[in-house]
Order: C-alpha cells, then sequence, then structure tokens
C-alpha cells in the first residue's frame, strides 16, 4: 500500500440525513462540485428514542426511525465545503432541531477504481 502525501488526502463523509431532504442536498452538494455518492435507506433513532403514532385508534411505538445514509468519498479539498453544505441544506430551522441527522468523518488509506484501472486521488 502507498502512503499518500498530505495534499493527496482523502475522506469518507457518512451523513445521515431526514429522507424529506435527500434531493435538496443531492443538488446542493452537485452545485460545488461533489457528484458522486451512494445513498442507503437506513433506519435508526439517536435522543429521539423512536416515535409513538395511532393506526385505527390504537396507540403504538416505533424504535427505528427512517433515514437516509450518504455515503461521500471526496478528496481533502472538498471536505468542509461538502459539509457546510449539508448542514446548511439538511438542518430543519436555523438552528437544527432533535433528528436532522449527523455527519461522520473519517479517514480514507486508499480507493481503487475497477473500469478505469486508478488509485487513489485520481480514482474517486
Amino acid at each position: 500500500m502507498r502512503k499518500h502525501k498530505e495534499r493527496d488526502a482523502m475522506r469518507v463523509l457518512i451523513a445521515v440525513i431526514q429522507p424529506t431532504k435527500l434531493t435538496a442536498v443531492r443538488e446542493a452538494l452537485c452545485k460545488v462540485g461533489v457528484t458522486r455518492m451512494t445513498i442507503c435507506d437506513a433506519q435508526g433513532y439517536g435522543r429521539q428514542r423512536g416515535q409513538t403514532a395511532q393506526y385505527r385508534g390504537v396507540e403504538y411505538k416505533t424504535n427505528l426511525l427512517r433515514k437516509i445514509a450518504l455515503e461521500i468519498t471526496v478528496n481533502d479539498d472538498f471536505v468542509e465545503r461538502a459539509i457546510e453544505v449539508i448542514v446548511s441544506v439538511a438542518r430543519t430551522g436555523p438552528e437544527g432541531t432533535i433528528g436532522d441527522g449527523k455527519i461522520f468523518l473519517l479517514p480514507l488509506d486508499e480507493v481503487v477504481d475497477m473500469g478505469r484501472d486508478l488509485r487513489g486521488p485520481e480514482a474517486i
């Protein structure tokens, strides 16, 4: 495995957002040059601890809430702009609310593009 120079640093952003925000986030990311991502349906909960609903007069609790997980691989120079765009578009209201989501930032050692036989930042 080759070592990357500091300028070759790559990251993985995992953004967990509300399903209703997907289209707006995707479009905003495309405008700043982030055009490749994996989109996954997800279920989970944090501080919300699920929610209570009624169906035919019977109250029930759902423990898992539907979310969308975006997996975005970027070179280091795109990290801050991607985070800023996701936060500004996915947040509900000026200060956000519980359930808006989270962004996880992970280091990435290597990327291999199998179709073009490229490795490293060029493969992103």
